[in-house]
């Protein structure tokens, strides 16, 4: 089955455009009298214009310049569109189309007018499609006044000029070693191969003229791109521009003189780091650097040694007469030496990396000795069984004459090696072609077909299925023949190298291998008895070579001899010889038949008169079948097929054509086609036997015809074209192969098709096999998934991603479903069962470099090549995203398929990163990081820096992690403490590409180059590995499959081994204790490994004393830990058999209990754990109460799949332990309103319709805030990050909680009257978070939900606040609510069951029953994660993949559900007959839900189908909390991107209530009229607020960078409004953007910075910009001009914290200048400098070091070093950091020296002082303000920041204060005179 994926888009990634006209310069134009997109005319044009190129250069880009994009001075025609390529990043124009004349895309628009571009060098950075042709016409303009069109295109067949016409081939790609060379080049014409890359084309535009019709360059008239191409961009230039070369490799090297430029940056191809140009991408300069001579194609040259430099053998001359090239031919065959094989003795070095045997010598050879050379030697047949010495050593090579049997040799001087030996044999290879698809035989007794896979021929039985090998070559395989009774098998090697081996078919045996001098051998064909052998070819010309070589003595030992050949200008497509005489030889080809013959020792030929059909193109051709007594032998009718349908019937005797027939596609099947106009069949191969004639042809047809072709008799489609057709000798079967890898046959008898092979058309990239269902999935260049039966290798499934190369792939461990990512960035997951797309995740923006599951199938990860690392669950069917981390794994690494491992128990995950040099291990459940190795130190005596390649993890007793690294080694690491446990090197000649370990730990296969490895993991023998060879490309992956009996290995092919090791059951003992002590360091100590065949541990073993603390990494534990609980208290105690088990481990508190309980799913009776509690304040104890809930649920804290639990973000921040509280009535300041909701919440905003109130949290501070006047109150007194909010059904009370201070046990809820925001009651009860609360209906009780970790449900007395019943639960519970219609009935939700609690009341007494009732079957294993009750006894729920479930309670049963999103559904809520339900997908839904009453009566028999979706709303963040009317027609709704939209639905409108920055604030500041002010953050947003109502005025956003500082343009006179209201910002690239408000556009882009950039500042004027970076490095810029005026290097090195200007006296200080501006940096160092901006000065005036202990005690970080100008004292400035005490200096510039000090509480983080008011604003760490009134140092703190606050700023009145705790902003305004 087939399911096709079609993606794709358009984007435009912001092209900027040029300023000009067309022809610009050029003003008039040059008419042209080309015929655009026809022949180009002759004809002269005026005098040109003379062209001022002074704005062409340095280089013009076209596209830009011409504006493309715009198609108003430029023409597209067809099939032409703009599309963002991922790996350009960026847009480019595909063009493409069938006839290239009716697609393209033309500059400029019309014939008459002209581009005038003068510039030398034409840059064309374009890629050909894939299997497809493309044109280009360049029109240039002569100074002779003639216009020449300049041609090239993968059509054309050789080079063509005319006075004005220059056709040029281009070639794509080039084989090693071969340019220059003819044969090379004829492969290489024609379509674009599949691995066709990027190419920049540089056309040398006066050199073409000049060297090929003596005329002199004018200019660029036009430019016409034909499809089928993709291109980024065209430029000219005068210089030469090398873009292997960066720009400080030019500058170094001094390449300017030499005319030679780095490529511009927008010009150029992206390079990933450490990578090179040439290694990615093609470089064409046609004509190359220097040359003389005129080419006859353009083609890529090799890269040399020198940054871009091109090192090649030059084309054939095209000004050689065919004449002068036969007379050279002449000459070098008479001058060339003459090969002697027979008398030269063989070294034999085709034999594989094996075991290596020195006779003499009972020494062991090292493993990396052991490497031998791979590449062919051919040799005669007499050579075989001959040996020779290899080196030195006395070492032997021996080659066995049976195939079945692995060459090899070994050590005849040890027994100690590596057994059974072989370990691997092939068992079958998946796979067809490689060089061609054309060729496949039947072997004579119709039972078997021979055809070439890569470098393997495969014998396929085609009843069986069973393959048998032919290994031996080196390179793909081009060409097979048989001879006539099948005995002899000759095979061809493609390659610059071609040799031929005749094979012994019966025994698998090589006869002969011998030298063909041919360059590409492209056919054979043997002659009936086998004596003769013919192949044709091309010459190292280009010429066609036919040869003809004597085979008779090959079955006796002899040599193989050249009979004869010949050259020929004709082009051969087929040869065969004829079966009724040895010397005679047929051929066809485009535009010929000939006839051969051998006489004398030449070899002739003859042409056929072919007529009117002289021109066709002929493919093959065959012999009739069968022969009458009466006619001479060479009596035959020779039938010649062709590509337009013809098939010519030619008398063979007397060399004439006898009948032409052309065959035509049916109207119907099996009915011809009368007329006999229109296209005929394109007809690739024919075979005959006596009654019928096969043909195939290139409409995927393989047809039966009666011998006089009247009507079809029987017919076969195919998905692609069908290449070779062959009738077995029995003439019942009919052998067929496609373009597309596909064998089969067609059985005449039954009429049946039978596929034998489908195979890739292109390199396997990757593979996943899984064991329940033994199947195998692979993924191919070919943008092809497949899965294939692993019992019968059959494949099942075929998905095809249209634009997207699939590049990874894994299979889900239990379900059956396949994740796929994509060369997009896409990663896909198919339900295989239903053969259906189940989800698309879009977290990655590149190419996927790793997927893989957990083995226990929770988790999913994947990379791409950006270092993104994502994890998803997959506890359902549609997994989701649990967490995206940027930049862990290393970036631009290249796809592997195993660059993410797990370890066998799920609890780890490895990879490479961030950097190629670290390997780090994570908590495969959470991502949270545990290990980092560095690679590159391991080694000390090495001096090159080693990196890791790829990683994996050894079985999980032995707690090892292997990594293969770049100096080809395989380091052997300690999973937990990264210690180098030992390394095996030299593993390959090159870096492994993958690795794999069997289960029993025993055996390690490796792939490097283009073989594999069989490994002993522990090292015992002299020679510890075994060598397999047979792919002709590099090996992509190996690993076993999961019953560990067959290894499997893809790269051209798949290949299926089989594996023959014993298992670890049943192999002998054969270990030696000393052997593995001695190869390990430490040998005797408590670190050695032990062997995986000892006897089982009788004790459980205990860690080392140097272990780190034990980390709960589990999540494979789950089913264990959350598991309902027995109802017994007691159950520690009982010591029943499997309650629980203890497991010391010799760490302090680090005991880990797994407990093992019966899951109950009936009616289950919790008996509270608590009676009475009444409420605490927070310094009192818990003891009673919290001793009896402490359960083994606090050792099971593994987050569950819903995203409704809250998770506090981390911070460093602690309590302050002094706090001097303003006295009522006298505070300083007050704060005045806060921007910002907390989108890290749950639940934490509410609304009543009724009374109005709206309130919502910010960090520790509830904002309430008036809808109708915008005005805010601030309820202050929680210290934490608020978790929930509750609302009374009154709207009288509010219950707020946040998790525990520190020093604090358990966490704070809050109890607020609404009327005063007066706090009335705290409680404290659970220990970590709470996760959920909801009053009663009427309000008596409260009820509050723990968190995952905390799994308590507590009830609480609204009237006393004390606690009434607190119960302990076993599993986490995600939602609570109270019964609208009793007090006494509430439910809550979790994993996989509702449940329903009742409250029993007697006397004071209060108890909770409950009834589990397990979530329905048909969800599956699902997560309950929200619920809201409607009306007349309704409950809904949610579930974590995507449902919604309608239950009944009165029967406590779900009678109800259906799909109601993609994703978990967090919030539900009910009004009447609706409902709204919101998602982490961001959207919002709104469902009639009228009709479900009536289902009710039908019980589980209800169907979906009356629930109606009325509206739906996406909104920019997953949904968190809502409120809604009854009516549910208006609400409010909270998502995580920290936003509150108001919706109305009868409207269908969402409008920002509420909005602030979801990530840290980096900077904030006040406009100059104090109306608004701006912020910016880690999201790369600035932001403008009005502060009047708080609100969102307008946002600049750049993508993928942080904004790290920015600072408003000063201008106090002009208000708000006028032009000259500015921001600056400044990023982590390095970039300054000058942001114009009023327009709300960018107006500048500077990059003076290399680094991020960490301050910036306006001078008082607002003429310079000062910004400083991490490095320390201060620039002063003009926002005029973008120039970068000055730069300061005093500070570089560390980073600066602080730039601040103020002005001065002119000559104050005894400096000119009227500004005065310091800069700090973080090593406490202050600079301060007087400046004249206007005459360019800046001098230093003072420089200041504050001293610092050595090192700090109890300091996570070093506090920010901070200065500021005092704005009361001029003069003066301020500093606080870290120093020798707590304090503010104050610092006189005039006396040089600190004049005052003020102490602190604590090291300062963010410094203020008022320009208006002696007031100083420092904040601190310990989520405290401060404010001082100077000189008194009178001080006042001030709470509302549950974090650091690092940021405050006064306003240029003194009046107002901004204040940054994380991503809140608090806004403070005085209220002290």
């Amino acid at each position: 089955m087939r399911a096709t994926l079609r993606l794709g888009g358009h984007g435009d990634n912001g092209v900027s455009t040029g300023q000009g006209t067309l022809g610009r310069g050029c003003v008039n134009g040059v008419p042209g009298t080309g015929g655009n997109g026809r022949r180009p005319c002759g004809g002269t044009v005026p005098p040109p214009i003379p062209v001022p190129a002074a704005w062409q250069r340095p280089y013009l880009n076209i596209f830009k310049h011409f504006r493309v994009e715009e198609w108003k001075r430029s023409a597209r025609e067809g099939d032409v569109a703009a599309l963002t390529d991922a790996r350009l990043k960026g847009t480019v124009y595909r063009i493409r189309g069938s006839i290239p004349a009716s697609n393209y895309l033309q500059l400029p628009r019309t014939g008459t007018q002209s581009l005038g571009l003068a510039g030398r060098y034409l840059y064309l950075l374009f890629r050909p499609m894939p299997r497809k042709h493309f044109v280009i016409h360049l029109d240039v303009a002569t100074q002779e006044n003639q216009v020449v069109r300049i041609s090239f295109s993968t059509l054309f067949k050789e080079f063509k000029s005319t006075a004005t016409w220059l056709q040029f081939p281009f070639l794509c790609g080039a084989a090693e070693g071969s340019l220059g060379d003819g044969a090379a080049r004829r492969d290489l014409m024609g379509a674009a191969p599949a691995d066709v890359r990027w190419t920049c084309l540089v056309l040398d535009l006066p050199s073409i003229l000049s060297l090929y019709l003596s005329r002199r360059y004018s200019h660029l008239k036009s430019v016409k791109l034909c499809s089928n191409l993709l291109v980024k961009n065209l430029c000219t230039s005068d210089l030469v521009f090398d873009p292997g070369v960066t720009f400080s490799e030019a500058r170094r090297a001094d390449l300017a003189c030499r005319g030679v430029a780095p490529m511009p940056r927008e010009m150029a191809f992206p390079v990933p780091r450490g990578q090179k140009w040439h290694d990615l991408y093609d470089y064409i300069r046609f004509p190359s650097e220097g040359s003389k001579l005129s080419y006859d194609s353009i083609q890529k040259i090799c890269p040399g040694p020198a940054a871009g430099g091109q090192v090649s053998k030059d084309p054939q001359p095209v000004t050689l007469t065919k004449a002068v090239r036969d007379r050279l031919s002449l000459i070098h065959q008479i001058t060339s030496p003459k090969a002697m094989p027979r008398r030269r003795p063989v070294i034999t070095r085709s034999i594989p990396e094996v075991h290596l045997t020195a006779p003499g010598s009972p020494a062991a050879v090292p493993a990396g000795d052991q490497e031998l050379e791979k590449t062919q030697r051919p040799h005669s047949a007499g050579d075989i069984g001959q040996s020779a010495a290899v080196g030195d050593g006395g070492i032997h090579v021996y080659a066995h004459q049976r195939s079945e049997r692995t060459i090899r040799a070994t050590h005849t001087g040890s027994e100690e090696r590596l057994l059974p030996d072989p370990i691997l044999k092939l068992r079958m290879i998946i796979g067809f072609g490689g060089c061609s698809t054309k060729w496949a035989l039947w072997t004579r007794n119709n039972a078997a077909v021979v055809y070439p896979c890569h470098a393997v021929i495969v014998t396929l039985q085609i009843q069986t299925g069973e393959q048998r090998f032919f290994i031996g070559h080196t390179d793909k395989v081009s060409a097979l023949a048989f001879n006539g009774n099948s005995t002899l098998l000759a095979s061809a090697q493609a390659g610059p190298l071609s040799v031929v081996r005749l094979w012994d078919f019966p025994t698998g045996t090589c006869l002969s291998v011998f030298k063909t001098h041919v360059r590409s051998l492209l056919s054979l064909s043997f002659s009936y008895s086998g004596a003769v052998l013919c192949g044709v070819g091309k010459d190292g010309h280009g010429k066609t070579l036919v040869v003809v070589w004597n085979a008779a003595q090959v079955t006796r030992g002899g040599e193989v001899a050249v009979l004869a050949k010949a050259h020929t200008d004709v082009d051969i497509q087929a040869l065969k010889i004829a079966f009724f005489d040895d010397t005679r030889m047929v051929s066809c080809g485009r535009d010929n038949i000939r006839l051969w013959r051998v006489r004398s020792g030449a070899l002739r030929s003859c042409p056929i008169n072919l007529g009117e059909y002289h021109s066709l193109e002929f493919t093959d051709l065959a012999f009739e079948e069968g022969h009458a007594a009466e006619r001479e032998p060479e009596d035959r009718m020779l039938f010649v097929c062709s590509k337009s349908g013809h098939v010519l019937e030619v008398d063979y005797k007397n060399v004439c054509v006898r009948t032409v027939r052309r065959l035509l596609p049916a109207e119907s099947r099996g009915c011809p086609r009368q007329d006999k106009a229109g296209p005929g069949i394109a007809i690739n191969s024919i075979s005959f036997s006596s009654t019928f004639c096969a043909t195939g042809s290139e409409d995927g047809y393989l047809r039966l015809w009666p011998l006089d072709f009247s009507a079809v008799v029987l017919e076969a489609e195919h998905e692609a074209p069908v290449s070779s057709v062959c009738i077995s000798p029995d003439s019942r079967k009919v052998l067929c192969t496609t373009a597309a890898g596909n064998v089969g046959y067609l059985d005449i008898q039954s009429q049946g098709y039978n596929t034998l092979m489908r195979s890739h058309e292109d390199s396997v990239l990757a593979f996943s096999v899984e064991g329940i269902w033994k199947q195998m999935a692979t993924v191919s260049q070919d943008n092809t998934i497949r899965v294939w039966d692993l019992a019968s290798m059959q494949q099942l499934y075929d998905f095809t991603a249209a634009d997207e190369m699939p590049c990874a792939v894994a299979f889900h461990p239990t379900q059956h479903v396949l994740a796929c990512g994509f060369d997009s960035g896409m990663v896909r997951t198919f339900s295989l069962a239903a053969s259906d797309l189940l989800v698309e995740h879009k977290q990655h923006r590149t190419v996927i470099t790793g997927l893989t599951f957990s083995p226990d199938g929770n988790f999913m990860f994947s990379c791409c090549l950006q270092g993104t690392l994502a994890l998803y669950s997959c506890m359902a069917q549609k997994s989701h995203v649990l967490r995206v981390l940027g930049n862990v794994v290393v970036r631009d690494a290249g796809s592997g398929p195993d660059a993410l491992v797990v370890s066998g128990d799920s609890r780890l995950l490895a990879f490479v990163g961030p950097s190629k040099y670290v390997v780090t291990v994570m908590e495969a459940c959470s991502l949270d990081e545990l290990l980092r190795v560095d690679i590159s130190i391991l080694d000390l005596n090495s001096t090159a820096l080693d990196s890791a390649v790829r990683v994996c993890f050894a079985p999980a007793p032995r707690g090892e992690l292997l990594v293969s690294t770049s100096s080809n080694k395989i380091l052997v690491l300690d999973a937990k403490t990264g210690r180098l446990v030992r390394e095996v090197s030299p593993v390959h000649k090159l870096s492994c590409s993958s690795l794999a370990l069997s289960k029993d730990g025993r055996y390690l296969l490796t792939a490097g180059d283009k073989v594999i490895k069989v490994w002993d993991y522990r090292m015992r023998f002299a020679v510890n590995f075994q060598v397999y060879i047979g792919h002709s490309e590099p090996v992509r992956q190996v690993a076993f499959t999961p019953d560990q009996r067959h290894v499997i290995s893809v790269g051209d092919a798949i290949f299926l081994w089989d594996f023959l090791a014993l298992p670890a059951e049943r192999s002998p003992r054969a270990e030696a204790p000393s052997s593995e002590s001695a190869l390990l360091p430490g040998a005797g100590s408590s670190e050695k490994l032990k062997d995986a065949s000892e006897t089982p541990r009788q004790t459980v073993p205990l860690p080392l004393l140097s272990s780190p603390p034990c980390l709960d990494v589990s999540s494979v534990h789950q089913a264990g830990c959350q598991s309902i609980f027995s109802e017994s208290d007691k159950e520690e105690e009982a010591g029943l058999p499997g309650s629980s088990r203890m497991v010391a481990n010799g760490d302090k508190d680090a005991t880990v209990r797994v407990v093992e309980s019966v899951r109950s799913e009936e009616l289950l009776v919790v008996r509270p754990k608590v009676g009475r509690e009444s409420s605490r304040s927070p310094g009192e104890s818990a003891n009673e109460p919290r001793k009896e809930t402490k359960s083994p649920k606090s050792q099971c804290s593994v987050r569950p799949d819903s995203y409704r639990h809250f998770t506090p973000r981390f911070k460093a921040s602690v309590l302050p332990q002094n706090f001097l509280s303003p006295p009522a009535g006298s505070e300083f300041f007050k704060l005045k309103g806060v921007i910002g909701y907390n989108g890290n919440g749950r639940g934490n905003m509410v609304w009543n319709p009724d009374t109005g109130f709206f309130a919502y949290t910010c960090g520790c501070v509830i904002v309430v805030e008036d809808l109708h006047s915008g005005s805010q109150n601030h309820w202050l007194g929680h210290t934490e990050e608020i978790s929930t909010l509750a609302l009374s059904h009154d709207a009288q009370v509010l219950a707020s909680a946040s998790g525990k201070r520190s020093g604090d046990s358990h966490c704070q809820i809050r109890i607020w009257n609404v009327q005063d925001g007066v706090c009335t009651a705290s409680l404290f009860h659970h220990e970590t978070q709470v996760q959920a609360m909801a009053f009663s209906r009427d309000d008596r009780f409260l009820v509050t939900l723990g968190d995952y970790s905390d799994q308590t449900i507590a009830l609480w007395n609204t009237y006393t606040y004390k606690l009434i019943s607190s119960t302990c639960i076993s599993e986490p519970v995600h939602d609570v609510a109270f019964s609208p219609f009793s007090h006494r009935d509430l439910a809550c939700v979790g994993k996989g069951a509702m449940m329903f609690w009742l409250l029993e009341q007697q006397g004071a007494d209060v108890n909770l029953k409950v009834h589990r009732v397990p979530a329905p079957d048909v969800l599956g294993p699902v997560e309950l994660t929200s619920l809201c009750y409607g009306d007349d006894g309704l409950l809904y729920s949610g579930t974590n993949s995507g449902q919604i479930c309608l239950w009944d309670t009165e029967t406590n049963c779900c009678f109800m559900t259906w799909e109601a999103d993609e994703g978990e559904i967090g919030v539900l809520v009910c009004g009447r007959d609706r409902l709204v339900s919101g998602s982490n997908t961001k959207r919002i839904r709104l469902w009639a839900v009228a009709a479900v009453q009536e289902l009710r009566l039908k019980g589980a028999d209800a169907r979906s189908s009356s629930v109606l979706l009325e509206h739906e709303i996406t909104l920019d963040g997953t949904i968190v909390s809502a409120a809604f009317d009854d009516s549910l027609e208006m609400g409010i709704v909270g998502t995580t991107a920290g936003t509150l939209w108001y919706i109305n639905w009868t409207e269908s409108t969402s409008i920002r209530l509420i909005s602030g920055h979801k990530n840290k604030v980096t900077e904030v500041c006040f406009s100059p009229d104090e109306t608004h002010c701006a912020t910016c953050g880690e999201d790369g947003s600035v932001r403008i607020w009005s502060l009047g109502s708080m609100e969102l005025v307008v946002q600049f956003q750049v993508l993928n960078q942080s904004c790290q500082c920015l600072a408003w343009k000063p201008h106090p006179v002009v208000a708000w409004g006028a032009e000259s209201q500015h921001v600056v910002a400044g990023y982590s690239d390095g970039t300054i953007r000058v942001f114009s408000i009023s327009r709300t556009e960018m107006e500048l882009k500077m990059h003076p910075h290399a680094v991020a950039l960490t301050a910036i500042a306006y001078s008082t004027d607002g003429e310079m910009i000062l910004s400083g970076g991490k490095d320390g490095l201060v620039v002063v810029s003009s926002p005029r001009t973008g120039m970068t005026i000055h730069i300061l290097a005093e500070h570089k090195g560390s980073p600066i914290t602080v730039l601040q200007c103020t002005r001065k006296q002119y000559r104050d200080f005894g400096v000119e200048g009227g500004e005065l501006w310091l800069a700090t940096s973080l090593d406490r160092r202050v600079s301060v400098w007087a400046s004249d901006w206007l005459k360019d000065k800046c001098e230093l005036l003072d420089w200041l070091s504050f001293p610092a202990p050595a090192g700090p005690e109890g300091l996570g970080s070093l506090p920010p070093s901070l200065a500021a100008f005092c704005p009361w004292e001029p003069g003066t400035l301020v500093y606080v950091g870290f120093g020798m005490q707590k304090e503010a200096l104050f610092y006189s510039l005039r006396k040089k020296q600190v004049v005052e000090k003020i102490s602190l509480p604590y090291f300062a983080t963010s410094l203020s002082l008022s320009p208006a008011a002696r007031f100083m604003a420092v904040g601190f760490s310990e989520q405290l303000l401060r404010l001082l009134r100077c000189p008194s140092s009178e001080a006042q703190d001030y709470a509302g920041h549950d974090d650091t606050v690092h940021l405050c700023r006064f306003a240029p009145s003194g009046r107002r204060l901004l204040t940054a705790s994380h991503s809140a902003v608090l806004l403070w305004e005085l209220t002290a005179s």
